[in-house]
């Protein structure tokens, strides 16, 4: 029986079908993010028009921590399964450091917006802050943090397996070998066995 991802994956049109199967790490980060930056969006605003209604900024980082969790749960099932290269441990801790980071990339375009660029109220109209903090915090801080969550989870977090995280390079004793595919993938040039 196919997986989800190969019944996806038949719907495509069969010239863009190899290039999502030799990124699908990538799609899949995408996915997620998609999924965890449209909960954001929702945990910030219903936090920015109740309870944080004058704190937009911890509003939208609170929105962004839970997010995180999620995206986190969702890219060690999913987007980064095969890759295990070090100890749950330090995937954790590696994983909160870089979203601390990531946390703080997303905040700062909403804080330049607000508190340097002074577009809030009674500087400017209500629709306009609004439409400033959508695009500095939700857009510009969201796009930034999330090719630095990439680079930085492919980098340190969920590094190919057998490749060291940091350190000196070890010297291969014996002929390199090959990665297996992804399970649930078939190679490109094999024929789907998918309707």
């Amino acid at each position: 029986m196919p997986s989800p991802t190969q019944r996806a994956l038949a719907r495509v049109p069969d010239r863009l079908r190899p290039l999502l199967v030799r990124h699908r790490r990538l799609v899949k980060f995408l996915l997620v993010g998609s999924g965890c930056f449209a909960l954001t969006t929702v945990i910030d605003f219903e936090l920015k028009f109740t309870v944080l209604e004058h704190k937009p900024v911890v509003a939208l980082t609170v929105a962004t921590v839970i997010g995180t969790v999620v995206s986190y749960v969702l890219n060690r099932r999913w987007a980064f399964r095969a890759l295990r290269a070090g100890g749950r441990r330090r995937e954790v801790l590696l994983f909160v450091l870089v979203s601390v980071v990531a946390i703080a990339v997303n905040d700062v375009p909403l804080a330049v917006s607000r508190y340097l660029l002074d577009l809030r109220e009674p500087y400017v109209g209500p629709l306009r802050q609004e439409v400033a903090d959508f695009l500095s915090g939700m857009v510009v801080g969201t796009f930034v943090a999330m090719l630095f969550r990439y680079w930085a989870m492919r980098r340190w977090v969920f590094p190919p397996t057998g490749t060291a995280p940091a350190g000196p390079v070890p010297v291969p004793t014996t002929a390199p070998t090959t990665v297996p595919p992804e399970p649930g993938y078939a190679a490109p040039e094999m024929p789907r066995d998918v309707p």
